[in-house]
């Protein structure tokens, strides 16, 4: 996708020329109310700024300049953070634009009756509705998200997924769901409708990409709640100052009382603007990550469940090992010959268009030269492989033949009327355990043998699952195959667990259980069989070259169609928690250095002990609150980058990452103030300034 996308650098000169435009038009009070934190440091800045106007007047109750330099801070205090959201919000804006070209003026082929031949009806692509059908030929664009209903087509879907190789979309299977904006490229395809417009796939990924529809998710909220209550209790400590002050000065009939500009700077400077600050940015900063990682989030709760993610539900084949499984040797049964084995296996086979299939009929034709028969004149009818028999066959002049599994094999023939063979049954063990997939081949009642296909483990996925059960993360392979090969694979890809002869029952099962026991589940799918388990999954991320099921029925949709991708998805997720977690420690922390610098500064003239507690040495108590306030402004938008591009991410555990964050950043937050507001203060000591 980077290929089609504008430049999403940080310092991307459209980006921030937009985002300078974008934090002045966030002054609105409508879009600061939504930020609780910031929106008392706008008040602030409107008091302060009448304040001055008051001094302006000889009204004041502190020197006009000193009231404008606290105002101006303080207005730069929230321009910067409404600054940081803009540009995480351009960023956005900026990897999506490409999705805009893709939305376009296209004329509809609507059909009659979903049959192709029949006269059409050509009219606009936005008046289609749910159910209609449509004609689409060579060199159209798709008008809409549907399903094929006949036909097959080569469909370009760079406009979607960034890559220039196209891709087959046929009716049936888990490949006949299309994207509107996509481009037939040859023959034709009949497609049923299955969205309304402004519901396709393409507005939610833009509406999603751009933020305009992302909504707080529950660690969000919790956080919000939690510093709106410290402002309040700082904005009621505050508050109760000025009468203190006041009655102190006059019973010890000297010093001065605070005035206004200083508790309104006290009080900026006690609540925690950092993260109130940089907060939105992160999370739309988190969904920006995803986006470059090809991948788009529906919501950003599933974003944030991917940080919190800890069990994996992982396919095997594609995820764990390569995918490419082929067909290795035949085993016969007992009074079986080999020919006889690899002749019935490869009729079995001339239907299946899987790769397993078609390695099956290669491998009988190298071996026995058994070359591929006419299924017409054989007169034969296939049975196609499904999710709940797990086997598939060919019916032709009285016989009956079926290849799967072995426990779908052994049922079968046991409703037939006959018994599976021992030896057979010590075959399926002997390739179970070394790793390969056993396929049993039986005729009618009668089980000719077994057909061995071999997989490959992917190399440093071992090192992946380490990585994550350091994180505290449980890996589940999901696989069809029997107990033994899944288990002889388990062992060697190094998988905490796993679900052998899988169902989709079994797999909703399975994530219910674990849910039950309070835990967050991730799976991957891309079938209309996945799209209950993808439905209760708590981060279910379908692929794009699935269904239109199972894309509906997950909260993150993989372009690149990439099963691996659900660990770097897990990856993305815990690094936007770990920033928003760093980010806070850092927030809080540095408030303490500013207590030492401003609570001295606005109590020495009505307590002078306070003076001890100056240990920066500041040069006046104008100049404290002053360098105080400056550094509070500045803090963020220095923050800025780590807030959009993350901190850095290890595969450590809860208690480790606690640590780190207290080392790093709770201890960087209460050294850096210290450091920051000193040289803030001999900056304006001289320049004259204070």
């Amino acid at each position: 996708m980077s290929k089609n996308t504008l430049s999403t650098s940080l310092f991307n000169r459209d980006i921030l020329q937009q985002a300078i435009i974008d934090a002045f038009a966030k002054l609105a009070p409508r879009q600061q109310w939504k930020n609780p934190v910031m929106f008392v440091v706008y008040l602030g800045s409107m008091l302060t700024s009448v304040l001055w106007l008051q001094a302006l007047r000889g009204q004041g109750d502190a020197p006009a300049g000193f009231i404008l330099a606290i105002a101006c801070c303080l207005w730069f205090t929230v321009l910067f953070a409404n600054f940081a959201e803009a540009v995480a919000e351009g960023r956005s804006k900026a990897q999506a634009s490409f999705l805009h070209n893709a939305k376009r003026d296209i004329i509809a082929k609507k059909l009659d009756e979903a049959r192709y031949g029949n006269p059409f009806t050509e009219i606009a692509a936005s008046s289609l509705r749910k159910g209609d059908v449509v004609l689409i030929e060579a060199g159209d664009f798709i008008p809409g998200d549907g399903d094929v209903i006949e036909g097959v087509a080569s469909v370009d879907e760079s406009a979607i997924t960034g890559e220039s190789a196209p891709v087959i979309r046929e009716s049936g299977g888990d490949f006949s769901s299309v994207t509107g904006g996509t481009r037939v490229l040859s023959d034709w395809l009949v497609v049923r409708i299955s969205v309304n417009p402004g519901e396709t796939f393409l507005d939610r990924m833009i509406a999603m990409v751009e933020g305009s529809q992302r909504q707080k998710t529950p660690n969000e909220i919790a956080l919000t709640i939690l510093l709106v209550a410290l402002t309040l209790v700082f904005l009621m400590a505050t508050v109760t100052l000025l009468p203190f002050s006041l009655y102190s000065v006059e019973t010890a009939g000297s010093g001065h009382p605070l005035s206004i500009t200083v508790l309104v700077a006290l009080l900026v400077c006690l609540i925690p603007t950092t993260i109130g600050g940089l907060l939105s940015a992160i999370g739309v900063a988190g969904i920006g990550r995803m986006m470059q990682k090809n991948v788009v989030a529906t919501s950003g709760r599933a974003v944030e469940a991917a940080g919190d993610v800890d069990v994996l539900l992982l396919d095997k084949t594609g995820t764990i090992t390569l995918g490419n499984r082929q067909a290795a040797a035949f085993f016969p049964a007992k009074g079986v010959s080999e020919k006889q084995l690899a002749d019935a296996a490869q009729l079995s086979s001339l239907a299946d268009e899987t790769p397993e299939g078609r390695s099956i009929v290669v491998l009988a034709k190298q071996k026995f030269g058994i070359r591929g028969r006419d299924v017409h004149s054989l007169g034969a009818t296939f049975v196609h492989f499904s999710a709940q028999t797990r086997m598939s066959g060919v019916n032709l002049k009285g016989r009956q033949i079926r290849k799967g599994s072995e426990d779908a094999i052994r049922g079968y023939i046991t409703e037939q009327g006959g018994r599976f063979p021992a030896d057979t049954q010590n075959i399926v063990i002997d390739v179970s355990r070394r790793g390969s997939t056993p396929l049993v081949v039986a005729e009618d009642k009668k089980v000719l043998g077994v057909i061995e296909l071999k997989d490959i483990v992917k190399g440093g996925i071992k090192e992946r699952f380490m990585e994550l059960r350091q994180m505290g993360i449980k890996t589940i392979m999901i696989t069809g195959d029997n107990r033994l090969t899944a288990a002889a694979i388990a062992a060697e890809a190094g998988v905490d667990d796993f679900l052998a002869e899988a169902t989709p029952e079994a797999k909703l099962n399975l994530i219910r259980q674990h849910q039950a026991e309070g835990r967050l589940v991730a799976m991957t799918g891309d079938g209309t069989n996945d799209a209950p388990a993808l439905a209760q999954a708590d981060v279910a991320v379908a692929m794009n070259s699935g269904t239109q099921a199972a894309k509906e029925a997950g909260n993150m949709v993989d372009l690149d169609s990439n099963p691996t991708k659900l660990i770097e998805i897990v990856e993305t997720g815990k690094q936007m928690l770990m920033t928003r977690g760093a980010l806070t420690t850092f927030s809080i922390a540095n408030d303490v250095a500013k207590y030492f610098a401003i609570i001295p500064a606005a109590f020495a003239g009505t307590y002078p002990a306070l003076n001890v507690l100056n240990v920066m040495h500041l040069a006046t108590p104008a100049s404290a609150i002053l360098s105080a306030v400056i550094f509070n402004a500045l803090i963020i938008i220095a923050l800025i980058p780590l807030a959009l591009r993350g901190v850095g991410y290890k595969p450590v555990g809860a208690e480790k990452l606690l640590q780190n964050n207290l080392l790093i950043y709770g201890l960087g937050g209460l050294v850096v103030p210290f450091i920051g507001i000193k040289l803030i203060d001999a900056l304006l000591v001289g320049l004259h300034l204070v």
